[in-house]
């Protein structure tokens, strides 16, 4: 009996001692937490851990500088560019530019009848070569000739019939009105022929008979310095009732 009444005593002992050991467990694993979570801040505090947040922050940087000279280089680029392309305009449009002028308004339009001076006068020869007798006389019209993208100077560019009226000198195309054939002088009528087609004419240019339309076709004429003959020598088309210049 009393042994009963010991263990039944001893029982609730053992109880308490239990609980008393539970909250001393649960009390050591509230005092281990602590410890293991200012371990895993000693862990991220690690060397090895920092190097890496250093090197993440220096790689960044070096980024930011790399972008910040990649950033001239493209601004330059884009002027040397712009630059190229400004140049090939102006050189593509020069070309185009002087063929557009010359289109439009060509080198003849502006030297038409200007072979020798300004105003379209040659100087043919002197008062002094041309027969004082009245007879007519062929000279040689030599200028510079210019079309419309070549100059050819001292060059043949027709010729003329000069014969004194009263000292006074005029002048005659050699070319026939009719077709365009050349007009031959033949001194011993005294007067002027085409032999393609049998047209006579005075020494004056007028028809005497034959087939062309219109006389024979006379030029301006000047005397300069008193003794230099200059003549305006033009063209003119053939077949026409009157003298028509060639353009």
């Amino acid at each position: 009996m009393e042994n009963h009444e010991e263990n039944q005593l001893g029982t609730p002992m053992s109880k308490d001692s239990e609980s008393d050991g539970q909250i001393k467990g649960q009390e050591t694993s509230q005092s281990q937490e602590p410890e293991s979570s200012s371990d895993r801040g000693s862990e991220c505090n690690h060397p090895v851990f920092s190097d890496a947040s250093s090197n993440r922050t220096d790689h960044l940087s070096e980024y930011s500088k790399q972008e910040e000279f990649v950033n001239p280089v493209q601004e330059r680029r884009s002027f040397v560019k712009f630059l190229c392309m400004l140049l090939g305009s102006l050189v593509c449009l020069v070309p185009f530019a002087a063929g557009l002028r010359s289109y439009l308004d060509p080198l003849t339009k502006h030297n038409r009848g200007r072979q020798g001076g300004n105003d379209g006068f040659v100087r043919v020869t002197s008062i002094d070569a041309i027969p004082a007798d009245g007879k007519p006389a062929k000279f040689t019209v030599v200028a510079d000739k210019i079309d419309a993208w070549n100059r050819f100077p001292n060059v043949s560019i027709g010729a003329v019939y000069l014969r004194l009226v009263n000292g006074v000198p005029k002048a005659l195309h050699t070319v026939c009105p009719h077709l365009g054939c050349f007009v031959d002088y033949r001194s011993g009528r005294n007067d002027f022929f085409c032999p393609c087609h049998n047209s006579n004419f005075k020494l004056d240019g007028s028809i005497v008979e034959g087939v062309s339309p219109r006389p024979m076709d006379a030029l301006e004429i000047e005397v300069r310095n008193e003794t230099e003959v200059w003549v305006k020598f033009q063209n003119f088309q053939p077949g026409h009732t009157h003298s028509v210049p060639v353009s």
